[in-house]
């Protein structure tokens, strides 16, 4: 089954029915059909950073939809570790030149080492790194 990497720009898009890439996101999921969705502990916790201002009611929805993940037999989620991160910060050191995050350096290095090209987000820094990037406007 077709493996596709789930970066944090995916999870905001369709869990948030204000995001501006919940369309793109949701019509690229249908259009993908049946496959192994990847992501780390890493992408989930910078989701959940991300939402987490959002009151009582945001957060135990954003929970929720973590802990279904977490439990879903699509989705593969790669646990965090040192070797995570270390893998993570070779990738962010070896770049000084670009404007990467760490959590997107884990999710590049993750990817590789996964052997997946397609991910679900909108940062153009996977576009740079040679991989896939899925989610795009429909005039875009």
């Amino acid at each position: 089954m077709r493996e596709v990497f789930a970066d944090t720009a995916y999870w905001f898009a369709t869990f948030s029915p204000r995001d501006q890439w919940r369309e793109a996101a949701l019509r690229l999921r249908a259009d993908i059909g049946e496959c192994v969705l990847v992501t780390t502990d890493e992408v989930l916790a910078e989701f959940l950073t991300g939402v987490g201002g959002g009151g009582p009611r945001t957060r135990q929805m954003a929970a929720a939809l973590v802990r279904r993940a977490l439990r879903s037999s699509t989705v593969v989620v790669v646990p965090q570790s040192r070797e995570t991160l270390l893998a993570g910060l070779t990738l962010y050191e070896a770049r000084p030149d670009k404007t990467h995050s760490l959590v997107d350096c884990v999710s590049m290095a993750t990817m590789r080492a996964h052997g997946l090209t397609d991910v679900l987000t909108n940062d153009q820094h996977f576009a740079q790194e040679g991989f896939n990037v899925l989610m795009q406007r429909k005039d875009g």
